[in-house]
């Protein structure tokens, strides 16, 4: 078979090549293997592990909030409890709410209206029945970790819901739904000790909710921590993070 004249010119070229190669090389391979493994290992690039970003530090801004407030607030931030959702913390001892972004900045915080009876836990069942069979001690405002969503009442309200099978809720205040509980007046109240009148729903101002609430759940879903009123912080939440909780529409409920 013959070869043609280019065929064989790129042969050449390649053996020269390759012989050049072999004589830049030769000294470094000669070098590295009479040094040993060690040597050789060496000079193999290891790419070091990146360190872990250290956890984001609360920010409460000038809000005097409570001490069991800023233990939550700083164990979601160190253990990243949150997963990076933005989070709202309801401090039942203090009838009030808080705010957070992502990484535990205090957005905002208002006063609320929350369930009259004290306690950490909802009546099961309590979601099925009618708001007149709902006893007064049975309108406690469940405490625990919850994924809050955005949904609709069966009136057309839009609602956050904390805790669908309980039929819980926040909500902005309906100040002409019972005028005689005279809500609207208890949230501007300088004191605490008329805040507990709902049957478990969280009652939110209505500018405080179209400000905070709803440009938040409307878009995403977000945590909702309530802290506990009889049980320790360690009871409720204790190290693990719940799963998140899906829910849909629902009628009007508890208020």
């Amino acid at each position: 078979m013959r070869i043609s004249p280019a065929v064989a010119r790129d042969i050449r070229n390649g053996v020269l090549i390759g012989a050049a190669l072999l004589i830049v090389l030769l000294p470094l391979i000669s070098k590295v293997s009479s040094q040993g493994p060690e040597a050789a290992q060496a000079h193999i690039a290891v790419a070091e592990p990146l360190s872990p970003s250290p956890p984001p530090l609360p920010d409460f801004g000038d809000v005097d909030i409570t001490a069991n407030t800023r233990e939550l607030v700083q164990w979601i931030a160190r253990t990243g409890d949150n997963a990076g959702m933005p989070f709202v913390l309801v401090d039942k001892q203090a009838a009030r709410l808080h705010v957070f972004n992502a990484v535990a900045r205090l957005q905002d915080s208002t006063p609320v209206l929350l369930g009259s009876a004290p306690g950490d836990e909802s009546v099961p069942g309590i979601g099925t029945r009618p708001v007149a069979l709902v006893q007064p001690h049975e309108r406690t405002t469940p405490a625990g970790r919850f994924v809050g969503r955005f949904g609709h009442t069966l009136t057309g309200e839009d609602v956050v819901w904390v805790d669908y099978d309980a039929a819980v809720s926040m909500h902005r205040v309906r100040p002409t739904l019972q005028p005689r509980e005279r809500r609207a007046e208890r949230l501007a109240s300088a004191t605490i000790d008329d805040n507990r009148i709902s049957y478990g729903c969280i009652n939110v101002p209505a500018a405080f909710y179209d400000a905070n609430i709803h440009p938040v759940f409307s878009t995403m879903s977000a945590v909702v921590y309530v802290l506990p009123e009889k049980k320790t912080l360690g009871e409720v939440f204790g190290l693990t993070a719940s799963s998140p909780q899906a829910s849909v529409r629902r009628s009007a409920g508890a208020v």
